[in-house]
């Protein structure tokens, strides 16, 4: 098994400490709290959040004027009010980063920062050490359900043929894509047979919340992994890649962002009026799951999803499909049913003869 996993959690983890030196001192006794019932990315997400919270009460809440996010308590925590929060929320709407850049959140990603904050005021609340919890009166931004975005049967295999034939590459792109077709080719197979998340290149899969499971695929993933083992036997990764899969050009690790670009490159030829990411081909996978085993459960299993109303959310418009279905196989009474040119009106009484 790689030892990726174990090294992106050593770099989270300092990464979060790094963080924990920009927020209030007591915020390490939520942190050491929250450690044995959270991954390290859930966190390190939340430190941020609370990070750029805690740096709007500072800068724009009067009451906390003249103060710095260290330098905060635990009474000025109970000084907070579900308008600081709620303006911070409107503020995160749209804002400019630290490296001057100007920054969007949608309503889902406020959501996620309304959660961080809530469960930061909930510890501190419960543990009595602040008499207040303002944010438990803040409502959850609405979330308006965007269309599920994925593949067609036909566009999977337009997909897969462009990254074996290159057809509709660029001229630059055609000269790295004799180099790169096996290995891009057998990625997007194993997203598209297995719905894996890129998050390692191991076969011990590690999911989003940090546990692991082994992972099945079938004959056409098997086949095009050992069409890219052929090729990979033969290169030697860069030091600190040795146990790597899939390597890049440079002979390191690919990274998740290059994986992200294969895709976007190849989705762009095979569905230009769809915006395909790695998350859309596990999307498609479970699609086609579902549709070929009609078992959601099965669905929800597979892709890892510990709430099987997660994966139903996700299929409900392959559900609706299948209750539109269901209206053709029962008929009531045999009048009712449109005459069509095949049919006659009457078959018991044929028209007469002109």
């Amino acid at each position: 098994m790689s030892d990726y996993p174990l090294q992106r959690k050593k770099d989270y983890t300092q990464k979060l400490r790094t963080v924990l030196l920009e927020l209030p001192k007591f915020a390490g006794l939520y942190f050491r709290a929250m450690e044995l019932q959270t991954s390290i990315l859930t966190r390190y997400g939340y430190a941020i959040d609370l990070r750029n919270f805690f740096k709007f009460c500072t800068e724009q809440v009067d009451t906390f004027q003249g103060k710095s996010p260290v330098s905060l308590t635990l009474e000025d925590l109970d000084k907070v009010t579900a308008l600081d929060i709620e303006l911070f929320l409107e503020h995160m709407s749209l804002y400019t980063g630290d490296d001057e850049r100007e920054r969007e959140n949608n309503e889902r990603a406020k959501a996620r920062k309304l959660s961080a904050i809530r469960s930061f005021f909930k510890y501190y609340h419960r543990q009595e050490l602040i008499k207040n919890n303002p944010a438990s009166l803040v409502d959850t931004p609405k979330i308006h359900e965007k269309a599920i975005v994925r593949l067609e049967a036909n566009e999977v295999a337009d997909l897969l043929d462009i990254a074996e034939a290159g057809n509709g590459l660029s001229e630059r792109q055609k000269q790295y894509h004799q180099a790169t077709k096996v290995r891009d080719t057998a990625i997007l197979t194993l997203f598209l047979g297995t719905g894996i998340r890129f998050a390692t290149d191991a076969f011990v899969v590690t999911r989003k919340g940090g546990n692991q499971e082994m992972l099945s695929f079938g004959p056409e993933v098997r086949n095009a992994l050992l069409a890219y083992l052929e090729q990979r036997e033969a290169m030697e990764a860069l030091p600190g890649s040795e146990n790597a899969l899939f390597l890049s050009m440079q002979r390191k690790r690919i990274t998740a962002r290059a994986v992200e670009n294969l895709v976007k490159k190849y989705a762009r030829i095979a569905s230009p009026l769809k915006k395909i990411t790695p998350h859309k081909l596990r999307s498609t996978y479970g699609t086609m799951l579902y549709q070929e085993s009609g078992d959601i459960y099965l669905v929800a299993d597979v892709l890892g999803h510990k709430d099987v109303n997660t994966t139903r959310k996700h299929y409900a418009a392959i559900q609706e499909e299948r209750r539109r279905q269901a209206t053709k196989y029962i008929k009531l009474r045999e009048d009712s049913i449109p005459p069509s040119p095949d049919r006659p009106e009457n078959p018991s009484n044929p028209p007469d003869p002109q």
